[in-house]
């Protein structure tokens, strides 16, 4: 976990320094519907090993993501988010929310620059 003097003081710089790469936040949208295991995870992200590996590896030191080992051969991995990093739904979805409207304009503005060159 981080100590709060070592964070940014802008509390949006602290969100983005906690999941400011692509990466997490594909992580934090999987986990967001339960617990995945490593290759589930990496299918689903397209993140490569040694990526996921890190990313992982990071979010859980921030406290952001739990892993649960279970002592089987081959081992078994499994990654969860934890009640903070649940919380990060109310980020997530918004972010969801706005790129599903920001394709639609670029959709309209596309049909509406073909039509205006038509006409020319």
């Amino acid at each position: 976990m981080k100590d709060i003097n070592e964070m940014p003081a802008c509390p949006i710089a602290t969100v983005l320094e906690l999941i400011g790469n692509k990466w997490k936040v594909f992580i934090i949208r999987d986990l967001l519907s339960g617990t995945k295991r490593f290759g589930v995870l990496k299918k689903a992200t397209g993140a490569s090993q040694k990526s996921l590996a890190a990313n992982l590896r990071e979010m859980e030191d921030d406290g952001i993501v739990e892993r649960k080992v279970f002592p089987e051969v081959p081992p078994r991995v499994e990654y969860t988010l934890t009640d903070i990093g649940y919380s990060l739904a109310s980020v997530i979805e918004p972010m969801a929310e706005w790129g599903s409207a920001y394709k639609e304009y670029c959709v309209l503005k596309a049909k509406k620059e073909s039509k205006l060159s038509q006409k020319s």
